[in-house]
């Protein structure tokens, strides 16, 4: 699937100044520097020492308000297979101010705009083209969502973190590559390995028992690495959100709830959501020019009631408000806020950015993350 321009998403225009820029900066043109002391060493320091695990990593350092490369493992080259079956780590790179990123990083931003343009203005409802492809990922969905039924929770205790889940995840870690198999055409089988791991990366930590925007990423990686090898194509693109995407938010919903998994890095009451990103944008995306939903009418519970069925956003607060209590803004904070946003263009240009600087540049959501062959590291100018 070809990538459409990034310079938009990536040049960040002039921020004006708006009652809401204090609250919510990334729907006013830009968003403030994130970079935290926490993940960045001082500038000027050999070593970056603000987070425990990276001072037995190498790579370049911060310097002022730039991001550090952190390598971890390195895989082998490529050879014969053109595949790999390991992969690396590796944070985005901005260095000395110029816009650099790693090739991943730029296929994958390029992946999710060309989506979020496809389901521009288009209902759930909306007729589009299901390929056998799309239908083979909705399976393998239904499989994952099976072994939920074939694996109860446990008792126990604790409260959050059902150790249920480790065994549902082994099943997985057992079976990705079968799986991915069964989507992958028999002459494409050396990236099964490969495409697998985003599969496995895609559904949570099983040591944790959590949940959130990174594994969430790499469900949306591992769509983007079919794409790349020509299993899915340039028509499944609404298909990609509509029926395989909102079917796997529908299989972790459950996972969620069935094993009580703890949110992943969640900011709380500051974040967005605890689990959930992506849809979001495209949510918002399905919006844009809606003639009578506004931002505002998110916050209603009888619009949302009315319309849920309709658009990935307003099904994502339906749960939020499903699995939480007492009013939307106190443990809803950053969407009430949200919802005071004028258009929804400007809701879907902010919540981009705001992906951008919140899940993508944060270091404890992205140091998971897995490159390859498929999504590689070297680098590639954005602008």
């Amino acid at each position: 699937m070809p990538s459409m321009s990034l310079e938009a998403a990536v040049c960040t225009p002039p921020r004006p100044s708006g009652v809401l820029e204090h609250y919510c900066p990334w729907f006013f043109g830009g968003y403030p520097c994130s970079h935290s002391e926490l993940y960045h060493s001082k500038k000027g320091d050999s070593h970056c020492s603000g987070h425990g695990q990276m001072e037995a990593f190498s790579g370049k350092i911060c310097q002022s308000c730039t991001f550090g490369e952190v390598l971890v493992t390195f895989s082998s080259d490529v050879h014969g297979d053109k595949y790999l079956t390991e992969v690396f780590h590796s944070l985005i790179v901005e260095m000395h101010g110029s816009p650099v990123a790693r090739q991943a990083y730029a296929d994958y931003i390029g992946f999710i705009l060309t989506l979020n343009e496809g389901v521009k203005g288009k209902k759930l409802t909306f007729e589009y083209k299901v390929s056998e492809a799309i239908e083979k990922l909705v399976a393998l969905l239904n499989t994952l969502d099976r072994w939920i039924d074939e694996t109860p929770p446990m008792d126990q205790p604790s409260r959050f973190g059902n150790k249920a889940y480790r065994t549902w995840y082994a099943k997985l870690d057992e079976e990705a590559e079968n799986l991915v198999a069964t989507v992958v055409p028999t002459h494409l089988a050396a990236a099964v390995p490969e495409v697998a791991v985003y599969l496995k990366e895609s559904v949570g930590n099983s040591t944790r028992i959590d949940y959130g925007t990174g594994h969430e990423a790499a469900f949306a990686a591992f769509l983007c690495c079919l794409c790349k090898i020509g299993v899915l194509r340039v028509d499944d693109q609404i298909a990609i959100v509509f029926k395989v995407f909102n079917r796997y938010l529908e299989v972790m919903r459950k996972l969620q709830k069935t094993y009580r998994m703890e949110p992943a890095g969640s900011q709380g009451v500051w974040g967005l959501d605890d689990f959930q990103f992506l849809p979001f944008i495209w949510g918002s995306s399905q919006l844009i020019d809606h003639p009578y939903l506004e931002p505002r009418h998110f916050v209603d519970e009888k619009a949302v009631n009315e319309n849920h069925k309709d658009y990935m956003f307003l099904e994502c607060i339906l749960f939020i408000t499903e699995m939480k209590t007492g009013p939307f803004a106190e443990h809803s904070n950053q969407l009430w806020n949200i919802s005071a946003v004028p258009t929804w263009s400007k809701v879907n240009q902010g919540l981009i950015r705001m992906y951008k600087a919140e899940c993508l540049e944060k270091f404890p959501v992205i140091q998971h993350f897995k490159f390859g062959s498929l999504l590689p590291i070297h680098p590639v100018s954005l602008c």
